[in-house]
């Protein structure tokens, strides 16, 4: 296929705009809780100590958010945890990070930083060898220079 100057300016300026507009809403936008289904496949998720997420009450740079996650298990072949995904429930893409975990990681703990859009909750599901989902929550005010947001 030849495409001539017109042709060829059109085709760059629509990639240019596809590719400089921003995603609001749209397809890439999720809500926690179509996450959570997602993750679970619509599994009954028990809200329970054997997941703890280690996060800061208050966070004065919503861009590195210190955020802890581990899961109470032997890690043993017969019991272990498959993989944790932590959710913030404010951000325009809930989906934050998802940890993949077998019997031969010998704990399921894992540290990261994530960024927050605003003040919101954080949330870790655990996904156990049993089929079993357990969910942990803790709230993130995010400041801006130090001054309530």
């Amino acid at each position: 296929m030849k495409l001539n100057r017109r042709q060829a300016l059109a085709l760059g300026a629509g990639a240019l705009f596809v590719t400089l507009t921003p995603f609001r809403g749209g397809a890439l936008a999720s809500t926690a809780d179509e996450e959570i289904k997602a993750f679970t496949g619509g599994a009954t998720v028990m809200e329970d100590d054997i997941v703890s997420l280690t996060a800061p009450e208050i966070a004065e740079n919503g861009n590195t958010v210190p955020i802890g996650v581990s899961v109470d298990s032997p890690m043993t072949s017969d019991n272990y945890v498959r993989r944790v995904r932590i959710l913030a429930d404010g951000n325009p893409r809930a989906a934050v990070a998802t940890m993949h975990f077998s019997p031969l990681s010998g704990s399921a703990e894992a540290n990261t930083r994530m960024r927050l859009a605003k003040t919101q909750n954080i949330i870790a599901i655990a996904e156990l060898s049993d089929g079993t989902y357990h969910m942990a929550k803790a709230a993130v005010k995010v400041t801006i220079g130090g001054c309530g947001g």
